[in-house]
Parts: structure tokens; C-alpha cells; sequence
């Protein structure tokens, strides 16, 4: 009973500093709305995306750390990274430069 209680109290931890993270992200950009990708093993990936087009993520170490953070931050979750959510991204030059790499098979650039 123990050991259940502290994987339960060490989750919560994770939960409320992913939350915070969030929370900090949103204030940061007007804003925010974010979408929970499952990792596998790894975890989940939580995407944020800034009123102001700016994104970032976070790593949980589950799905259902991930969700209860995003709840508990109290922002918009979307099901899917799709449509009019992904078209709030702004980019620049530096994810361009970066994702070109990628395409042709070279390194990243900076």
C-alpha cells in the first residue's frame, strides 16, 4: 500500500509541475490550446500552441500524466493536431532551414 502511495503522490508531483509548464507557456502567449500524443514507452507529448502562433512541447511520462496536466492547467485540448489548431503555428526561417535539412537528407542547419 506503501509503494502505491508514493507512485500515486510522485504522479501528482509530475502532474502539477507539467501543469505549471503549461500554465506559464499560456501566460506567455496569450493564451494557449494543446493536443496529448502518445509516445509509446516514452510517455505522451503534449503540443502547445500559443495564441500568438508561437509552440513548444513537453514530455509526460504517460498518457494519462499528460492529461491530467493539460486539465489541470485548464487550456483547450484538441484530439487531433489538424486543421484550424496546426494552422495557428507561426514558423520562421530557423524551423524552415531545419526541416529543409531533414528533407534532403543532411544535417540541421543554424
Amino acid at each position: 500500500m506503501a509503494d502505491t502511495q508514493q507512485v500515486d503522490a510522485k504522479a501528482e508531483r509530475k502532474v502539477t509541475r507539467l501543469a505549471q509548464q503549461i500554465s506559464s507557456f499560456s501566460r506567455a502567449h496569450g493564451g494557449a490550446e494543446g493536443q496529448v500524443a502518445y509516445l509509446g514507452e516514452r510517455g505522451a507529448r503534449i503540443v502547445l500552441v500559443g495564441e500568438d502562433g508561437g509552440w513548444g512541447d513537453l514530455v509526460a511520462p504517460s498518457y494519462e500524466i499528460a492529461e491530467k496536466a493539460v486539465e489541470k492547467a485548464g487550456i483547450t485540448r484538441h484530439e487531433a493536431f489538424d486543421g484550424e489548431f496546426a494552422a495557428k503555428v507561426k514558423t520562421g526561417s530557423y524551423e524552415w532551414k531545419r526541416m529543409a535539412g531533414i528533407q534532403i537528407g543532411g544535417g540541421t542547419t543554424r
